[in-house]
């Protein structure tokens, strides 16, 4: 009885296999984890971990958000948002109120405390540029390839076919 020949492509898998440091998805993930441990010690001198810093931040660029508009910018479900927004407020940075046109939204707003945080925060960006070895046109062009990709990869995670650029 003659045996069938294995699937060339099946058989050359591991062979074809990236190696893990030629993994796009690997680079961005071990960045990640080095951008957290310069920010770790930025952040902690002004008392906020790194979640609670970019809900700062979206709130300095604009203030008075609903929490549904922030999670959005954030890319955070409200689940992960709200004991956040919690936390900040216990520690004086925000306030959380009712919308008056709506009692259903929450709204969001910085107090003094968290608007007087900023300029704590303000030499953060300039700590981070250093850190990356890269020029800011080069970081500017950089996020903003991040960014693309980002947003091909969430659209084909959600069955829509990545537009052409």
């Amino acid at each position: 009885m003659p045996t069938e020949s294995p699937d060339p492509t099946l058989a050359d898998a591991p062979a074809r296999m990236p190696r893990l440091d030629h993994f796009l998805c690997f680079a961005i993930y071990a960045a990640g984890h080095a951008f957290n441990r310069v920010y770790k010690p930025l952040l902690e001198a002004i008392g906020l971990t790194y979640p609670q810093y970019l809900v700062m931040v979206a709130l300095w660029e604009q203030d008075d958000l609903t929490v549904g508009t922030l999670g959005a910018r954030l890319s955070l479900e409200s689940s992960t948002l709200t004991p956040l927004l919690k936390r900040l407020e216990a520690m004086g940075h925000l306030a959380r109120c009712r919308d008056s046109k709506d009692e259903r939204v929450v709204r969001v707003r910085l107090t003094a405390q968290g608007q007087a945080l900023r300029q704590k925060a303000s030499h953060i960006p300039g700590c981070i540029l250093a850190a990356s070895g890269l020029r800011l046109e080069d970081l500017v062009r950089l996020q903003q390839e991040i960014t693309a990709l980002r947003t091909h990869m969430e659209q084909a995670a959600s069955g829509h076919a990545p537009a052409g650029d």
